[in-house]
């Protein structure tokens, strides 16, 4: 059908505008490829343009250095994820046990189970030697995702559904087998025989069982 006079058809970007969008995007999944394979000082930028097919003059264009590449690399896999889990957060209607069971299935579906949790492999390997990159990503990953779980767990004993604790202890008590299995898939993990593998979202609902069954509160809230 043709388009109305007073509705001229709508154009789609030129190719090269098209591929000159894509560059960022590109370029990041293949810095955050390399970094997790090589590491962060083995890791060459000539490297990550090759791999997203452009030289090493386009990747400064958009990034001016390395450095400055891995934290777009971090907002792009962790903190833009994080933005969107807070405001979740502070919309959720249900229980809190609900909330804290939801909040570990997504860490898994949208974090632990996808290429960015390398992240969390290169920065226990690599923090000490890079404690600029290292004080980026506590600032930007792990302090928010500590308090974003603060939050959870204060909403159920503000609401009587969870008893009385100390709740950073809590947080990193919830936090260190996240970490240890991505640490392991990273590592360990293609070593192993399939029999030794670990079933992850299984893992995740368990340590949501564990979690709610000794929060749980002794009275039931009105």
């Amino acid at each position: 059908m043709s388009a109305s006079p007073d509705q001229p058809p709508s154009e789609a970007p030129p190719k090269r505008e098209r591929r000159k969008q894509a560059r960022p995007g590109e370029l990041l999944d293949a810095a955050l490829a390399l970094f997790v394979e090589k590491g962060f000082a083995a890791t060459r930028v000539e490297e990550v343009a090759a791999r997203a097919g452009v030289s090493k003059g386009t990747l400064f264009l958009y990034f001016p250095s390395k450095e400055a590449l891995f934290k777009a690399v971090v907002r792009e896999n962790a903190g833009r994820i994080l933005a969107d889990a807070f405001r979740e957060v502070a919309e959720f209607n249900g229980s809190s046990a609900e909330l804290l069971r939801e909040f570990l299935r997504r860490w898994w579906t949208q974090y632990g189970g996808t290429p960015a949790a390398g992240l969390t492999k290169l920065m226990v390997g690599e923090a000490a030697n890079f404690p600029d990159l290292a004080q980026y990503y506590q600032d930007e990953v792990i302090d928010p995702s500590h308090e974003l779980l603060r939050r959870v767990v204060q909403r159920g004993i503000d609401r009587g559904e969870f008893r009385p604790v100390d709740v950073p202890q809590l947080v990193h008590l919830i936090v260190a087998p996240l970490v240890q299995m991505v640490t392991w898939r990273y590592s360990l993990a293609p070593c192993c025989p399939s029999a030794q593998q670990i079933d992850a979202p299984a893992l995740v609902e368990l340590h949501a069982d564990l979690l709610l069954r000794a929060l749980r509160a002794d009275k039931p809230a009105p």
